[in-house]
């Protein structure tokens, strides 16, 4: 008989999360209802996608007048989106109904070793790295979790891997109770979310608990320097920046204990923050047996996606550089570390309630100008002025316009924001599509 026969499970998001989730409560043989108190007109394609596979959906002002009785929901399953704090999904526990998140409820009905990544920045990079290095290998893997397909969907796609790389934010992290990976990598930590966070220690337990179940036989990998604990796992570090790890990267070699395993010459990705991600990485595939040789070839086959520090074209000795993925300071400041040109830098966007000066530091000397765009626009102004010059512009081809005219021959023009882009648009992609747009406009 099928686990949860008899019955009714609520899920919290109408998102990729949701669906999965929906798909994998179902398959157990449990009857499922699909919430969302987002406007139905705005969340119309996600609910369109539940009708096309006959699940019940309530949203809008319904969802938000619902009244949960006791006894009416065996489990109540919710999207990483969503706070498990919040009012709404408070109706579901308040009633009595054990809540699962998304990640933690797939977790439990697969026996998938997974590869589990979490940081602030660089978690995308490193789990496609991962899941590239395992398909290269002649191992099957996805790159899943916080970046791509849920796990939810993988799990009830009914597909076999013999590695996952799951990509873990602290969202997802907030609701585990068993979850835990054979190997997992902490990449490192910046101040970030502090819009969904009351304090920056919140933000770091959270993102930590991915170490809480961890046993003797797992493997922690971990930035050198980084203060996290790791719990009972075997703890091993990288660094390229100069500390002392198992893992190094320095004049453009790759180490591992002391031993030169290879050379970084035909790697496409670049900056010192994308040699630990790959460090990271070629770490993480050695635990399950994998040659690093075979691995560095894999990583040269990788080809970086699109918004992060990617090239756009050269014009009149710039280059346009879309760094639209910067959502975090920390992302923001790697990028800048990155570069060895003069910069003219485009940030701005989102209010997330960061303080922005720490960030003064990795400007001076570095960025020529900057140009602000979005909600925070402003504040950047008034806290960077006094150190460069700093303009303020109404729409992206307004930016990319200014820091064109602002740009010198040799210069990099990047658009690293800084914070995340809902003011403006729909996502950091459509972001960076609009900053590419209005380049390749430039003659």
């Amino acid at each position: 008989m099928p686990l949860f026969t008899g019955q009714h499970f609520a899920i919290l998001g109408a998102g990729r999360s949701g669906l999965g989730a929906a798909r994998l409560a179902r398959m157990h043989g449990a009857d499922v209802t699909v919430f969302d108190e987002g406007d139905p007109v705005k969340i119309q394609g996600a609910l369109d996608k539940l009708h096309a596979e006959s699940f019940p959906t309530v949203s809008g002002q319904q969802a938000r007048d619902l009244v949960v009785s006791p006894g009416q929901y065996q489990r109540v399953i919710i999207s990483p989106g969503l706070d498990a704090g919040w009012p709404f999904p408070k109706k579901f526990t308040d009633a009595g109904v054990p809540l699962d998140g998304e990640m933690e409820f797939a977790f439990n009905l697969t026996d998938m070793p997974m590869v589990a990544i979490t940081g602030t920045n660089g978690k995308s990079t490193c789990t496609e790295l991962i899941a590239h290095i395992f398909g290269a290998c002649g191992r099957r893997s996805i790159p899943c979790g916080n970046h791509g397909i849920s796990l939810s969907e993988v799990v009830a796609s009914g597909e076999h891997y013999d590695v996952l790389a799951l990509e873990v934010s602290s969202f997802q992290l907030e609701t585990i109770r068993n979850f835990r990976a054979g190997v997992t990598l902490w990449l490192n930590f910046a101040p970030d979310h502090l819009d969904r966070y009351p304090s920056v220690g919140e933000y770091f337990s959270a993102k930590a608990r991915i170490f809480e179940n961890m046993t003797a036989s797992d493997t922690a990998i971990i930035r050198a320097g980084e203060s996290v604990l790791s719990g009972a796992a075997r703890r091993l570090t990288f660094s390229a920046s100069g500390a002392a790890a198992d893992g190094t990267y320095s004049n453009g070699q790759f180490f591992i204990d002391g031993q030169q395993i290879g050379d970084a010459s035909s790697i496409r990705l670049r900056g010192r923050h994308n040699m630990e991600n790959i460090l990271a990485a070629m770490m993480a595939c050695c635990v399950f047996g994998l040659p690093y040789p075979e691995m560095l070839s894999a990583v040269s086959s990788y080809v970086p996606a699109a918004h992060r520090c990617e090239l756009v074209r050269e014009l009149h000795g710039r280059e346009f550089i879309n760094d639209s993925k910067a959502t975090n300071l920390h992302a923001l400041e790697a990028c800048i570390g990155s570069m060895d040109r003069p910069i003219v830098l485009i940030a701005g966007g989102k209010d997330k309630q960061l303080d922005y000066t720490p960030l003064r530091s990795a400007l001076k000397g570095q960025v020529r100008a900057m140009v602000l765009i979005g909600e925070i626009r402003r504040q950047l102004h008034d806290t960077f002025s006094d150190l460069l010059p700093c303009h303020i512009a109404i729409d992206m081809a307004d930016a990319v316009r200014i820091a064109f005219e602002l740009s010198e021959s040799g210069d990099s023009i990047i658009l690293s924001p800084g914070t995340s882009s809902f003011d403006m648009y729909t996502g950091y992609g459509q972001r960076g599509e609009v900053f590419r747009a209005a380049v390749n406009a430039l003659s």
